[in-house]
């Protein structure tokens, strides 16, 4: 019987982090650019040119557990892998605040996919759990460039939706 990789914790975030060739991301976590359209033109934004989709993965662990507030251009589709859940905080234009949970457990409400549209601000923070990580992949459309993303300032933030001062508070580097 083979055993299921999503239930198998024995894991290392170290054998994890070089299985995928990981590095450490500015946002919190490690991620690694997995795919980029290079086959397809490109598409031209208010940023300039991007690649129409590329493609992450992206780790939270024990170590660095926060993926800290900042704001996308582009759409990103988010797909869980394995490990322990992730739970996403998404603040939206209007002040709506939405938790999602992402997870192997879709009988609870967890989820394996989920969009955050351009222009939502998002953070993630790795839930308790035995693994200690958990693993999911980004597609993201237009291709994700550094110059279309934003870190969340906790000041100008809070300003900006200071009922959610608290939430961003503990989910910005500063």
């Amino acid at each position: 019987m083979t055993r299921h990789p999503n239930n198998d914790h024995s894991l290392s975030i170290q054998s994890i982090v070089n299985a995928l060739d990981l590095e450490r991301h500015i946002e919190g976590g490690y991620y690694r650019r997995t795919f980029q359209s290079d086959a397809r033109a490109m598409v031209e934004t208010d940023g300039g040119e991007r690649y129409l989709m590329t493609s992450i993965y992206y780790l939270l662990t024990q170590e660095s557990p926060i993926g800290h507030f900042h704001l996308n251009q582009s759409d990103i589709v988010h797909y869980y892998h394995l490990g322990d859940a992730i739970q996403y905080r998404l603040i939206f234009p209007d002040g709506t605040l939405k938790t999602v949970v992402m997870g192997s457990d879709i009988v609870a409400g967890q989820r394996l996919q989920l969009h955050v549209p351009g222009g939502v601000w998002k953070a993630s923070q790795l839930a308790d759990g035995s693994a200690g990580y958990g693993l999911i992949s980004e597609a993201v459309t237009p291709g994700f460039d550094f110059a279309d993303m934003t870190l969340g300032n906790r000041q100008k933030l809070s300003e900006e939706f200071p009922e959610h001062a608290e939430l961003i508070e503990q989910l910005t580097w500063e």
